[in-house]
């Protein structure tokens, strides 16, 4: 991640800002070793989506450097008021909770350009923008955008980035730190980089070219056995052996992030030869058919995602065999997944 963290900076243009996303508990990674490894890689802000991941990140970068993203209720203000944290805004009715504080609140004002989820519209930018600068309890520290398809349309990026910087040209006051940029944008558009870029799937090693996968996931073979010709394997039968095979079983399974989706679906590495997945995926197991895999044996290690040897296996390749994106295939895995680190 360090080194991810260091490979998106000379990407970009001299002086960007890298705001790492570590929400999610770091993409499953676990957020504050994640959030450690960026800043040490050259981040010198965290963004998450909730008051409770903040609170966990505290000390790592002064308060006001940690952005909490995510939609809030007016109930929730006076909690973010005292935090410190820079919080984001996309409506008046939230503005006005948060300045009712005794505190001033560094506000990151959020304008919707075609994501259609969070922020304010460009037309009423400027008056959620003076909302802001009449409050005593708050402060504009910044404002910024999302772009909702920056790895797959050019024109719709384009057309949303245009839009952001004409309703920060109407705001009146000073936006503050200006971020538009995701992931695939910063890849794609560092001309748009602004004042700082959010980057969170390729600090991880995923969607960037050149970019180290920052996790490996893996287990052990539990259970060794042959199964006769005609045998069927998991819940449903759903993989017949054809010929006599060697099945093992593998103690991992929909409860720590493999997805059922990947039943009879993609592959796995044990002694660094592939072994495809077969049967249902189990909520504590899967079963791969190691009739090509000389010696297995109970206690060999399985890799999941990784590499073992010369053959490797990727998370977006996962994410392939899952139906699904590799956001999902790393932020699946469960607590019970025992985490290390390594420098």
């Amino acid at each position: 991640m360090r080194e991810n963290a260091a490979r998106i900076l000379a990407h970009l243009p001299k002086g960007t800002r890298l705001m790492a996303v570590v929400k999610a508990n770091g993409y499953g990674h676990g957020a504050v070793p994640a959030a450690r490894a960026a800043i040490r890689g050259g981040a010198t802000w965290l963004a998450v989506a909730t008051l409770d991941e903040a609170r966990e990140l505290t000390g790592l970068v002064h308060a006001e450097r940690i952005l909490v993203m995510g939609g809030m209720v007016p109930d929730q203000a006076p909690a973010a008021t005292v935090s410190g944290f820079s919080i984001a805004v996309s409506s008046p009715g939230f503005a006005r909770a948060l300045g009712d504080g005794e505190e001033v609140v560094p506000v990151h004002l959020k304008i919707d350009t075609g994501m259609g989820r969070f922020g304010v519209s460009p037309d009423d930018a400027q008056s959620l923008a003076k909302l802001i600068n009449d409050s005593a309890g708050l402060r504009l520290a910044g404002t910024w955008t999302h772009f909702a398809s920056a790895g797959t349309d050019e024109k719709m990026t384009r057309a949303q980035y245009e839009r952001f910087l004409r309703a920060m040209e109407s705001l009146g006051v000073d936006p503050g730190l200006r971020h538009a940029c995701n992931s695939a944008a910063a890849l794609r558009y560092p001309e748009m980089a602004l004042d700082a870029v959010r980057a969170g799937i390729a600090l991880y090693g995923c969607e960037w070219p050149g970019a180290s996968p920052a996790l490996s996931l893996r287990s052990v073979v539990t259970h060794v056995k042959t199964v006769a010709a005609g045998h069927g394997v998991g819940y449903g039968a759903t993989w017949v052996a054809g010929a006599p095979a060697r099945v093992a079983t593998v103690a991992i399974g929909y409860a720590d992030g493999i997805s059922r989706a990947r039943g009879n679906r993609g592959h796995v590495l044990v002694r660094g030869q592939e072994a495809p997945l077969i049967g249902a995926v189990s909520m504590d197991a899967i079963t791969i058919d190691v009739t090509g895999v000389s010696d297995v044996a109970v206690g060999d290690v399985v890799t999941i995602i990784g590499a073992d040897g010369d053959q490797r296996v990727t998370a977006e390749q996962v994410a392939d065999w899952s139906n699904t994106i590799s956001y999902e295939v790393l932020t699946a895995i469960g607590s019970r997944v025992k985490r290390r680190y390594s420098e």
